[in-house]
């Protein structure tokens, strides 16, 4: 395509830190002074905002927009949990495609504390102290997998005796239908707090889809579940047939997508199947030189019918614990109490 310097009409200028008083306010002007990623960052704000309008205007009908949302647990072990906590209580999202370290950290810091530490820390003394070491957050085991066997066990037990007692099935038929979505309801229901993720997920019916859910500490609780209890099992094609309902006939698909890997890839891989996401916003510090899914921008997916050709689409190379929070004190600096929802 031939060009010409009047293509190009949109002068960079200067921030005017006068006018910046608020995250919102900085945000709008890196669309104009930006340059690098500062661009690619406002353009994500500018699909996000317009994602949650869609839904929004239909009432939050997943008939008609679905927004996904997709991310790996590393965050939760962070105050960013705060950013996925809040849009799942405003209903930002209506499905979620996570990892099973989400519960991990969701459940233990319910109850337990995590710690700021250091990368640099010596890990063969932390390990002498019982002390995990996740990047610069230090995790206690008492606050990880000690609190998390014993919340976990009772109250997967009760699920267990319940689920027999309603469904009036005996053995391996009293779990089809029973996924990975439905185990989180049951547990945000019975062990949710306002602060944690599987609370509103619960209150608001989100479908939360773990398809690697035995990999994590909830895993070996489910596998321990099962050692005394034969029939039991999670129904993972449960949860592929919710997905599956969720994007065949939808109208309007929408995602905004954090990291790579399993998460990542079950909402674009249930989105070809209805020619792609209709909008995305992806973020991710990993290059795309090596081929792997995680560095994978999001015109490689236009290739595999993933993501429309005219789809609006930005990736924003970054630390996510860093953009998140930006994010969200522009997007949820509106008057409304979300504490009402």
């Amino acid at each position: 395509m031939a060009m010409n310097p009047d293509d190009f009409d949109a002068p960079v200028v200067d921030y005017d830190f006068s006018k910046a008083d608020t995250a919102a306010q900085l945000i709008e002007q890196m669309a104009h002074a930006g340059g690098f990623t500062a661009t690619k960052f406002a353009e994500a704000r500018r699909i996000l905002a317009q994602m949650n309008t869609s839904l929004q205007s239909v009432g939050g009908d997943a008939s008609q927009v679905t927004n996904w949302l997709s991310f790996p647990a590393c965050l939760c072990a962070t105050g960013t949990r705060g950013f996925f906590v809040e849009a799942i209580k405003r209903k930002m999202f209506n499905v979620i495609s996570t990892t099973c370290g989400t519960l991990d950290h969701d459940i233990a810091r319910s109850f337990k504390q995590y710690y700021h530490g250091s990368f640099d820390l010596d890990d063969v003394e932390l390990g002498e102290h019982s002390l995990m070491r996740l990047g610069n957050v230090i995790v206690p085991n008492s606050s990880y997998g000690e609190i998390l066997e014993t919340v976990l066990m009772p109250v997967l037990e009760e699920i267990y005796n319940d689920r027999l007692a309603n469904t009036g099935k005996t053995g391996a038929d009293a779990w089809i239908g029973f996924g990975s979505i439905h185990l989180v309801w049951e547990l945000g229901k019975r062990i949710g707090t306002p602060d944690s993720l599987i609370y509103w997920a619960a209150k608001h019916q989100i479908p939360v889809c773990i398809p690697g859910i035995t990999d994590g500490s909830i895993g070996a609780q489910l596998f321990m579940l099962r050692q005394r209890h034969r029939d039991f099992h999670i129904d993972t094609l449960a949860d592929e047939q919710v997905m599956s309902d969720l994007t065949w006939d939808v109208k309007t698909s929408n995602a905004l997508m954090i990291g790579g890997g399993i998460s990542k890839h079950h909402v674009i891989w249930w989105n070809q199947y209805r020619g792609g996401l209709d909008s995305a916003v992806y973020i991710t510090t990993a290059p795309e030189h090596d081929g792997s899914l995680s560095g994978a921008r999001l015109r490689e997916a236009i290739s595999w019918g993933k993501m429309r050709p005219e789809a609006p689409h930005v990736c924003v190379e970054g630390d996510a614990s860093l953009l998140l929070p930006l994010l969200g004190a522009d997007l949820f600096s509106d008057p409304h109490d979300s504490s009402e929802l």
